[in-house]
Formats: structure tokens, C-alpha cells, sequence
């Protein structure tokens, strides 16, 4: 349903059966590049898609170039909505207006690459009716003016399918403990966004690593691609990156923190429940979450107020989810958490809490048992 600061170009017209792709394309203040990156959604040679473009009020000639795409094509369908602060709610409202059956997330400073749309239409029609077909993309830094590395959460010889909580394991051993969440490494369908009530964060910036393990565990069929199909651009000032500021940054990840530790308590109830995914979650949240607050880096460059400020977000809801993920792992982790909490509600006990931290990432480096 549209408000008053939202639009359709098309009228709110739409055909009896959607198309195949549907393209959530949030834009921000990217006038620079949305040019580029509409065209090359223009010159695919498949022509069953659809694209949404969500347009926040920006500075620049956005909306306008938005609209003259639009007006061009009608597959082109312009939103407008306030400034939030991420993609989130752009992301969202495309996915709630689109009427394709599988949702590819592009950002209007990125392009994909020429004949992708054909070349992932055949893939998934080869398969039909995954949730989720994990691609690739090529990251390129706009600042060195580099490739640098192209983006594939699977190994090339992974089966050619799995179940959600199947990929997750694999996609933790394949990367490593490092966090590639982009949502534009997938292709959706549409479905099952709706049907588990899938959604981003609003005014959440990395959005990405909320969303993302939690709709792949969520899948029920998972089928690797490895298809090559977009270009990440790099930037400075880009949503994700233009403020550093230590309680945005930290803020935010402590949204993603609680936000987790909360659903792998709903899941890890439900019968049948793989243990393993719990450790791999463990592995990488817990380190996220230690590693953020308490490494001598932040010990020395955050300071301890902000610190303590957005721990207090992780424990909005109390230390239940948290402690409820720490109960599986090491007595280091378990221990670890405690001290957490302790720094996040007794002021007294900071610079204790600070010390320990010390104290387990020296001996998390001499790879002894404690930091198993």
C-alpha cells in the first residue's frame, strides 16, 4: 500500500503473471553511476524481468534518471520514500511490490554483467523451485581502481544441492569464519521471502549479515550456481561505509548480534535441531562479538563509553539468547560472554572485564585449548 511520499510509475498496474526476475534496486544519492548500472540491466538479452527502483530523497539527479529509464521502458518501475539511512526499507518495499518469481537485489551503484539474466534463467530453470541459488560477484575498488577478489560462499564442488541447514555448514568451512553476506551473491525466489516473513532491519546498515544466515538455514533446497553475474563496486561514501563512527558502527553490529543470538534461540528449539550449525553460528558470532569490543585495537580507539553503550543493545532483552548460543562451546566462550554481560551492566567491573579480554586473545594466539 502507497503513501503519500511514495509513487508508481506504471500506475499500479501490473500483469496477470509476473515475470521471472524481479530486481529490487535501491538508490541513494548514485546519480554517478545509476546511468551504468540501469543499462546494463537494459541490455540483457533476457527481457523477462521486472526492475524496481526505490528511490530515497537524494541530493543529487536520482530520481530523475530513475525516471527516464522508466520512461523508456515500462519493466522500469519507480518507488520514492523518505532517507533512512541503509538499504533496508528500500529493500523491503521492493520485495512487497515485486511479481516475479525470484528476486535478484542489485544496488544502483553496481551493474551486472552482459547476457547474466540468461545465463542464471537457464541455471535455475535446470533446477526450478530452490529458495535459495547462491552466485557470485566480482568485488572491484573504486578507490585503487582494482579487481579484488570475486565472492563465492560455496567451494566449486559442492553439491549440486542441500538443505538450508546443509549449506550452512559448508558455507562455514568453505569461508572460514569470514563474513561474505551480500545479498546480491543469491537469487530468491520470491516465495519463500514471503512465506518466512524474510525482511531487513530498517535503518540498518550491514544489513546483509543479519539477513543472510538466516535465510539460508531457512531454506529448504539450496542450489549452488557459482554463476559469475555481478559487479560490487567499492566506494567511499557509500551507505555502507560513509559513517564510521564508532557508535553507528558498533551500533549497529549489536542490533545484528542480538538480532541473531534471538533466532538461533527460536530455532535451536525446534525438534530435530542440528547441533552443528549452533557451533558454526558460535564460531562466527561470538568471535565477531569479542573480537569488536575487546581487541587491543578497540580497547585503545573506542572508548570504553560507546563500548559499554552498544553492548547495552546486545542485552536489551537480557543475556539469555546470548548465553543460550555460549552453552554449547568452549568453557573459554562460555566464560568470555559472562565477562560481556558483566561490562555491558557493572560499571565497576570494566576494567576487569578489559583485562580478561587481554588475557583470552593472548592465549586464543598460543592456540591453547582455552581458546578452542
Amino acid at each position: 500500500m502507497m503513501n503519500a511520499e511514495q509513487s508508481d510509475t506504471d500506475g499500479g498496474t501490473r500483469r496477470p503473471e509476473g515475470p521471472f526476475f524481479s530486481l529490487a534496486v535501491p538508490c541513494c544519492d548514485v546519480a554517478p553511476y545509476l546511468p551504468q548500472c540501469l543499462d546494463s540491466i537494459l541490455s540483457q538479452s533476457f527481457s523477462d524481468w521486472e526492475a524496481l527502483l526505490f528511490v530515497e530523497d537524494s541530493s543529487d539527479a536520482t530520481l530523475g534518471i530513475a525516471q527516464e529509464f522508466a520512461a523508456r521502458d515500462p519493466r522500469f518501475r519507480v518507488f520514492t520514500g523518505p532517507r533512512s539511512g541503509s538499504c533496508s526499507t528500500p529493500r523491503n518495499r521492493c520485495v512487497e511490490e515485486a511479481v516475479g518469481q525470484y528476486v535478484l537485489f542489485v544496488d544502483g551503484d553496481d551493474t551486472i554483467y552482459p547476457g547474466s539474466l540468461q545465463r542464471l534463467h537457464d541455471r535455475v530453470s535446470a533446477r526450478p523451485g530452490a529458495d535459495l541459488y547462491p552466485c557470485a560477484l566480482l568485488l572491484h575498488n573504486d578507490i585503487t581502481g582494482r579487481d579484488e577478489e570475486i565472492r563465492d560462499n560455496f567451494p566449486p564442488d559442492a553439491p549440486a544441492e542441500l538443505t538450508g541447514p546443509e549449506a550452512t555448514l559448508l558455507a562455514h568451512r568453505h569461508m572460514a569464519n569470514r563474513i561474505h553476506a551480500q545479498l546480491q551473491l543469491v537469487v530468491f525466489r520470491r516465495a519463500f521471502l514471503l512465506e518466512n516473513a524474510l525482511a531487513c532491519i530498517p535503518g540498518l546498515r550491514r544489513q546483509d549479515c543479519e539477513f543472510s544466515p538466516r535465510a539460508l538455514y531457512l531454506a529448504r533446497r539450496v542450489v549452488p550456481l557459482h554463476e559469475l553475474w555481478y559487479f560490487y563496486r567499492r566506494r567511499p561514501n557509500a551507505v555502507a561505509t560513509a559513517s564510521t563512527a564508532p557508535d553507528r558502527f558498533h551500533g549497529d553490529w549489536a542490533v545484528i548480534i542480538r538480532s541473531l543470538a534471538a533466532f538461533h534461540a527460536r530455532v535451536s528449539r525446534e525438534p530435530g535441531f542440528d547441533t552443528r550449525v549452533a557451533a558454526c553460528w558460535r564460531d562466527a558470532w561470538l568471535s565477531l562479538l569479542f573480537g569488536l569490543w575487546f581487541t587491543p585495537y578497540h580497547l585503545r580507539n573506542i572508548p570504553r563509553r560507546v563500548r559499554a553503550e552498544t553492548l547495552g543493545v546486545v542485552f536489551r532483552d537480557g543475556p539469555g539468547d546470548l548465553f543460550a548460543l555460549a552453552a554449547g562451546g568452549s568453557l573459554a566462550k562460555r566464560t568470555a560472554c559472562r565477562w560481556v554481560w558483566r561490562f555491558a551492566r557493572h560499571p565497576a567491573l570494566r576494567p576487569a572485564a578489559e583485562s580478561f579480554f587481554k588475557l583470552y586473545f593472548a592465549l586464543s594466539r598460543r592456540r591453547s585449548p582455552w581458546g578452542k
